[in-house]
């Protein structure tokens, strides 16, 4: 059953850093050609819908899966080591970025209406969002990625076990 866990837990794991890893060298580049107030209401839509079950499943998923792993496989030192950074690395560089970076700043662009800005207004509000979206974007891009290689490591040397 631990090996199913393992499994799940990477899948979970690989979806998550490539969602990022595609946002990164495809929607973020096309995004960022758009004029200021096409960028912002496509990153609006964006960011109103990936809150849907899919995304929720394995974002959180990971969040769940990876310290119950990690627990699972605490009598396996190498394993449990390279699930604990894993763990933390996720924790922190992707769900902790999102949740204290990203999401604030999906919340401010959400609120700001575009319809009833002014030219110099949707400039200040692309500029205040979009450098700082897609460097915390990069962060979690690079964690995510982080995460899978050691989960990755994790199941080869749980089957050398």
């Amino acid at each position: 059953m631990t090996t199913i866990i393992l499994i799940i837990t990477g899948v979970l794991t690989a979806l998550v850093a490539g969602l990022f890893y595609a946002y990164s060298c495809s929607v973020v580049l096309g995004l960022g050609k758009l004029q200021d107030i096409e960028y912002l209401k496509a990153m609006q839509s964006i960011n109103r819908e990936i809150l849907n079950p899919v995304f929720f499943l394995s974002f959180m998923g990971t969040a769940i899966m990876l310290p119950v792993c990690t627990f699972l496989y605490r009598a396996h030192s190498p394993v449990f080591i390279l699930l604990l950074l894993a763990t933390i690395i996720y924790l922190v560089g992707v769900f902790g970025v999102t949740m204290m970076g990203n999401v604030p700043l999906n919340d401010q662009l959400d609120q700001f209406n575009i319809g009833e800005a002014t030219t110099d207004a949707v400039k200040k509000m692309r500029g205040v969002f979009e450098n700082k979206w897609n460097y915390l974007n990069m962060i979690r891009t690079l964690c995510s990625t982080m995460s899978i290689i050691l989960v990755i490591c994790a199941c080869i040397w749980a089957k050398t076990e």
